[in-house]
């Protein structure tokens, strides 16, 4: 059993919460909906926040009929964004470096649990210049079950050794935050693109407005 007053790890989502890039998914997708008349495009990828890949296809299926050719939409939509984001074009949130070089300082052990595919989080943390904050990162091909499930945050506990409740989880999607909770972890909401709601206030620990005001949290309960 840890020392609650202890900070052991921090674990951070990627999309939405070191990266500015769900909103830029979403600009990627309207130009190919416009193009293939896909109706409501941006509540569906609402709907799909938090979430991996497989989730992701089988949501869009259920939307818009098993006919949906998602593969072949999705394919054009990711050369859209990666074509706006290559060479580190990829905006970081405010206070991310802020936040990842103070953790490195007081030798807390960092996590990535992404539900974004490994190839893609490691291209894109290396074009960031980010990947080296990191002790280990877990993606969302690198496990069976997608968030809201805990599996992702529980293995990237376990590879850090840390006991989930000695542990934050830093998030955006109400997804991120529930599956942070239910491996009991300390959920932090830091919004994006969703509004906290009665659930995220019960299930977070706190929700803040920036990774800046994150840093401020942790430090202060570094203090105690």
């Amino acid at each position: 059993m840890c020392n609650k007053d202890r900070i052991e790890a921090v674990v951070f989502d990627m999309d939405g919460v070191i990266f500015d890039s769900e909103k830029l998914v979403i600009d990627c997708w309207i130009p190919v909906a416009e193009k293939y008349h896909i109706p409501d495009i941006e509540a569906a990828c609402h709907d799909c926040l938090g979430i991996n890949a497989a989730l992701t296809r089988e949501k869009m299926k259920q939307r818009y009929g098993e006919d949906f050719p998602y593969d072949t939409y999705k394919a054009e939509m990711s050369a859209l964004f990666f074509e706006r984001t290559k060479n580190g074009n990829l905006p970081q949130k405010p206070g991310v470096k802020e936040l990842l070089g103070f953790l490195k300082e007081k030798k807390i052990k960092v996590a990535l649990a992404s539900s974004t595919r490994r190839e893609v989080v490691v291209r894109e943390l290396t074009e960031g210049n980010l990947i080296s904050y990191f002790d280990e990162v877990v993606c969302g091909d690198m496990v069976s079950k997608s968030k809201p499930n805990p599996e992702i945050f529980l293995k990237a506990c376990e590879l850090l050794c840390v006991e989930p409740e000695c542990a934050y989880a830093i998030e955006d999607s109400y997804n991120g935050i529930r599956s942070a909770y239910a491996a009991g972890m300390r959920p932090i909401m830091v919004p994006d693109m969703a509004e906290p709601t009665p659930e995220m206030e019960e299930l977070s620990e706190q929700i803040l407005p920036s990774l800046l005001d994150v840093k401020e949290y942790l430090e202060s309960r570094i203090k105690k």
